[in-house]
């Protein structure tokens, strides 16, 4: 395999067992079984475990604003889109294999320390807070976007975690039941 192919290997295998099994219970020989690859072939991609999660983070992250963009798009112009983002949210709690938000299971992982991959991960939390501020400034009018904004990702965030801890999609449903009462 070609470097970039190898490396993109290595991140989805890393990415699928990080994502059903958690950062901590998921080891660098195991992720080197799954992959098919040797150790030093590892280690030419990656210099550590938190080299491997912050490429899982960003792959995940890439892919997750692709799809919600998508979905988001393909939504009328006004309320719809803003309210898009609790429906995108439940098409992908329907997934079979939903495990939660990949950042906040990774952040309950981490050591206090770890700054490396908490800075990953604040960053790729403002900048889904940033797309909702997009999203309400084309599509509403409003002197307080930066505040809706904040107040439908805490929304979000919080359908996300409550969904993946019920089993059950009524969270997603309450958040856009208060999503819409506030815009």
């Amino acid at each position: 395999m070609r470097h970039g192919i190898v490396r993109q290997h290595i991140i989805e295998t890393a990415s699928r067992l990080f994502y059903s099994n958690g950062y901590n219970l998921t080891g660098i020989n195991e992720i080197i079984k799954e992959a098919k690859i040797a150790k030093a072939t590892l280690y030419n991609h990656f210099k550590s475990k938190d080299a491997i999660c912050v490429a899982y983070l960003k792959h995940k992250n890439d892919y997750f604003l692709e799809e919600i963009n998508r979905f988001i798009l393909a939504k009328k112009e006004g309320n719809s889109k803003i309210l898009a983002v609790f429906d995108f949210l439940k098409q992908f709690y329907n997934q079979e294999n939903f495990n939660g938000c990949w950042c906040i299971r990774t952040v309950a992982e981490l050591p206090k320390d770890n700054e490396l991959i908490k800075a990953e991960i604040r960053q790729q939390k403002m900048s889904f807070l940033a797309l909702i501020e997009t999203i309400i400034k084309q599509n509403i009018k409003t002197d307080h976007t930066k505040t809706l904004a904040k107040q439908i990702y805490l929304l979000y965030e919080g359908a996300v975690s409550e969904s993946h801890l019920h089993k059950a999609s009524w969270p997603i449903d309450a958040a856009k039941s208060i999503c819409k009462k506030i815009i």
